[in-house]
């Protein structure tokens, strides 16, 4: 198997990236990969946003998963920045190859790197192996997660 790469996201990964979110239970619910605009939008708030980290991994010129690191400055426990994980996608081929541990041990290089002291993220509580996953990477389930669709 060839060497992984994982670097900052491009527009031309839009639509690999948007085909991932899609391809599970949930994603192809809330997800359309034949509409790229809202995406590419929001790329482009995402690219001028310095806080914000769309990742992706390629393997031989192909993208093979994905994640988002953002970085929140804050003033709760003493003023501590945290990094929280969003979107971990790995695509179906790549399943079981250890690349969503590559993905994740990246994110949280990287959010030491930025300074941070804390790494979250929240999972779907219909994703029970993404959960024993999260927990073997060293993540605690400490928090209950609420959202409102607006």
């Amino acid at each position: 198997m060839s060497d992984l790469e994982i670097r900052p996201a491009a527009p031309s990964d839009i639509p690999a990236i948007v085909a991932m979110l899609a391809h599970d239970p949930l994603g192809e619910q809330r997800e359309s990969p034949d509409d790229l605009a809202p995406y590419e939008a929001a790329f482009e708030r995402l690219a001028a946003d310095p806080n914000q980290y769309p990742t992706v991994a390629v393997r031989d010129n192909r993208v093979v998963g994905t994640l988002q690191l953002t970085v929140i400055p804050g003033l709760s426990r003493r003023g501590a920045t945290r990094a929280v994980i969003e979107a971990v996608r790995v695509h179906a081929d790549e399943r079981g190859s250890g690349l969503g541990t590559q993905l994740i041990e990246w994110a949280i290089a990287e959010s030491r790197r930025q300074g941070c002291q804390l790494v979250q993220l929240t999972s779907d509580i219909s994703r029970a192996d993404a959960h024993r996953f999260y927990e073997r990477l060293g993540f605690t389930a400490s928090h209950v997660g609420f959202k409102l669709q607006l």
